[in-house]
């Protein structure tokens, strides 16, 4: 088996008793204090199986477990103890969501069995996890290259924000990135009810008229309708609401806003993103946009602030590189807008270049219809 167990208990001979009797079926960890057993989390993991002692010093097994979980929330936690009492056992379960309750002395066999059902329990449970998120991920995906074919001028920065709400995250090593990406994702579904000829003159830096901005203004909202009716996605709808808070609550287009900490994460990575990439549109490099935005900290997190200076200082790090319709490969990042030929927009600036993507580009570069070469992002060596 290739997932990892580990067994924590103060008795280095017990200890040394499930290594020896256990070793040939399971790959074992050990610990012989709470302490130590949840920095082996943190820098070993993951752990299928976590096997914990119910009384040790300093931190008891239903203390530990129960630590264990905010870390691992995954690993499947098995208690065992030398004695048995009621109130012990209903305190392990509830405050540990323990798996299997053992007493001691446990036999070899009847460990290995609960060790072997905590792992196909493991494996059910992130076995379900993955194929959900990569289902829920492809089917957006999917939705938004539809979208950005159909109105490229709306759905163009989406790839854009999404990568930066990557490097972001990376940069800042925050968890639950899936809920981040995907709000990058569907920051601008709202956007389906604004005509393409606004979106059009937004991307051209043209004055809005007043009953245009309103539209504009009210696609957060439009956003969060649309996406709080997905099961399993109601903190990414949230995210979406309020991606246009100030930092320090002044008022907005969303109405009363949140303040501080209490706007959700994700949206105040939207709102430095996005802002970021308005700046960008108006000739500003990625630098002097950054400048701008610090001109206006109320506006933003200072963390996520000052994480975006130094995204923007790697992007100097970038080369562009022009290349024909028949060179594109997948992955590559669209260093400039792609026109046709009589100047309308087919993709924006930012968009990763996918396979559905990269035929239609070919099809109308197959029919002179396009403006070659395209220039594309890559790394300097």
């Amino acid at each position: 088996m290739t997932e990892k167990v580990l067994c924590v208990d103060d008795d280095v001979s017990a200890l040394s008793s499930y290594h020896r009797q256990m070793r040939k079926n399971f790959n074992l960890e050990t610990a012989t204090n709470a302490t130590d057993a949840l920095k082996t989390l943190q820098t070993r993991g993951p752990f299928a199986v976590i096997v914990s002692d119910m009384r040790m010093p300093g931190m008891d097994g239903v203390q530990f477990l129960s630590r264990a979980k905010a870390i691992a929330p995954d690993s499947v936690r098995i208690m065992l103890t030398g004695f048995v009492e009621q109130r012990t056992a209903i305190n392990a379960i509830n405050e540990g969501s323990i798996f299997r309750f053992l007493t001691k002395p446990c036999a070899t066999e009847t460990l290995t069995q609960a060790i072997s059902a905590g792992i196909a329990q493991y494996r059910l449970v992130t076995a379900e996890k993955e194929l959900l998120g990569q289902t829920l991920r492809g089917s957006i995906r999917l939705l938004i290259d539809v979208l950005a074919l159909v109105n490229p001028a709306a759905f163009g920065r989406t790839a854009r924000i999404r990568q930066v709400v990557r490097q972001l995250t990376q940069a800042l090593s925050l968890e639950h990135t899936w809920e981040f990406d995907i709000a990058a994702m569907l920051a601008l579904i709202g956007c389906v009810t604004i005509p393409a000829d606004v979106m059009e003159k937004i991307r051209r830096g043209e004055t809005l008229a007043p009953e245009e901005a309103q539209l504009v203004a009210a696609h957060p909202t439009v956003g969060h309708d649309l996406i709080a009716r997905i099961p399993r996605l109601e903190a990414v709808a949230e995210m979406i609401r309020y991606q246009d808070c100030a930092f320090d609550g002044s008022a907005s287009a969303v109405g009363v806003c949140k303040q501080g900490a209490d706007i959700p994460l994700g949206a105040r990575l939207l709102k430095v993103t996005l802002d970021h990439d308005a700046l960008k549109s108006t000739g500003l490099t990625s630098v002097a946009a950054v400048r701008h935005m610090q001109q206006r900290p109320q506006q933003y997190d200072p963390q996520l602030l000052a994480a975006m200076q130094g995204i923007a200082k790697a992007e100097e790090a970038l080369e562009i590189r022009e290349v024909s319709a028949e060179d594109l490969t997948d992955h590559m990042v669209l260093a400039d807008d792609v026109l046709s030929r009589s100047g309308i927009l087919i993709l924006s600036r930012g968009q990763e270049v996918t396979h559905h993507l990269r035929e239609r580009l070919r099809n109308y570069a197959r029919r002179a219809a396009i403006r070659e070469p395209i220039r594309v992002f890559a790394k300097t060596d």
